[in-house]
């Protein structure tokens, strides 16, 4: 069978990878087409278009490149026409996603939604679009598969969260620090400061200010290969290492993180390292979202656990002091210890075995 799938962020691409895996295996004449990253191309099949064209943070950002965007929707559109699939896989990136379902569903293709759009969370009208376009919906967290139930009279299914499978897979490097000319004789504080320029832009300068306060650990930032190498020039004229697509390595190895919102906190988790978790945008595309976003964290592990476990520092609250004062609290003490203790909880809340199998398998059967 032909399979269209379409991931626009770096998260994404992590989960697309391991899905065409999955369907590649099963389905042996498979023929994929896609909209993804690195790790998708390594998986194989045609890349259509890279998520470094398409990650765009932000309302007002959004905005800016709105004209961008939508000649992408009508060059999506008229490639899936052309390409004739028999399912279309929609991971994640919900602006741009749903609107190609909508469309889709018209024109009679087979629609997936894999990575459920988060409307429990905010823009709970797009339910009404998922409800009409998408054939069958896969959520990642356990509470989703209860909140579409029980509030929109919609059928979903859990599998598992694909991090875990990921995790669970890893084999560390045990020449990481050799390979990448890294000192063991000083602890490490990884620095992620996200996936998309506009985000390693705003968050980066801060993150680097706490080098000067904590000279007896080495601050190493994971760098992503999907951004220009000029976005961290910064890191570099303070003489920080910036190790590209070894995040899990890094993180194994590292005493605590200061990381932006998003699938790297629950990472981060998963490998228990306590954690920072940071958030910054402009001011309009913040006050915007304070309006609308209707939940009382951005951690997805403060999400999913349902209380305060990691600290979260958002828009006035990110200076180089709160960071400084947070960061030796969970360098050592009640602090860290309780972090870690309440991490122990999260892989047994999101672990299913073959994940990606039975979601290949699920798209593929029906």
């Amino acid at each position: 069978m032909k399979y269209y799938i379409i991931a626009g962020e770096a998260s994404g691409d992590l989960y697309g990878s391991r899905l065409i895996d999955e369907i590649k295996s099963i389905d042996k004449k498979a023929n994929i087409r896609f909209w993804g990253g690195d790790k998708m191309i390594l998986s194989g099949g045609f890349n259509v278009k890279h998520i470094k064209e398409l990650a765009f943070m932000g309302f007002y950002e959004v905005l800016k490149n709105i004209l961008t965007i939508w000649k992408n929707i009508n060059f999506c559109k008229k490639d899936i026409s052309e390409f004739n699939p028999d399912r279309i896989i929609y991971i994640d990136y919900p602006g741009f996603n749903l609107v190609i379902s909508k469309w889709a569903k018209k024109k009679g293709f087979k629609n997936y939604y894999y990575i459920s759009p988060q409307i429990w969370a905010w823009k709970e009208n797009r339910i009404k679009t998922i409800k009409n376009s998408i054939d069958k919906l896969y959520v990642i967290f356990p509470f989703e598969k209860e909140y579409y139930k029980d509030q929109h009279n919609m059928r979903s299914e859990f599998f598992g969260h694909p991090l875990i499978e990921q995790i669970d897979n890893f084999k560390p490097n045990t020449e990481f620090y050799s390979n990448n000319k890294i000192s063991n004789e000083r602890e490490i504080i990884a620095l992620l400061p996200g996936s998309r320029t506009q985000e390693i832009n705003t968050m980066l300068p801060i993150f680097l200010k706490l080098k000067k306060h904590f000279l007896k650990y080495q601050f190493i930032i994971a760098g992503v290969k999907s951004v220009e190498k000029n976005v961290y020039k910064v890191a570099e004229e303070k003489s920080i290492n910036v190790i590209y697509n070894q995040t899990y390595d890094l993180l194994s190895n590292s005493k605590a993180a200061i990381v932006t919102s998003g699938t790297a906190s629950l990472e981060c988790a998963l490998f228990k390292v306590p954690q920072i978790v940071c958030y910054k945008t402009s001011l309009m595309s913040y006050l915007i979202g304070k309006t609308f976003v209707k939940i009382d964290f951005i951690s997805l592990v403060n999400i999913i656990l349902k209380k305060e476990v990691v600290e979260e520092l958002i828009q006035s609250q990110l200076t180089e002091n709160k960071l400084h004062k947070e960061l030796n609290k969970i360098i050592s003490g009640q602090r860290r210890s309780r972090m870690l203790d309440n991490y122990s909880n999260l892989h047994s809340i999101l672990s299913l075995d073959k994940t990606s199998n039975n979601i290949a398998n699920s798209i593929i059967e029906s």
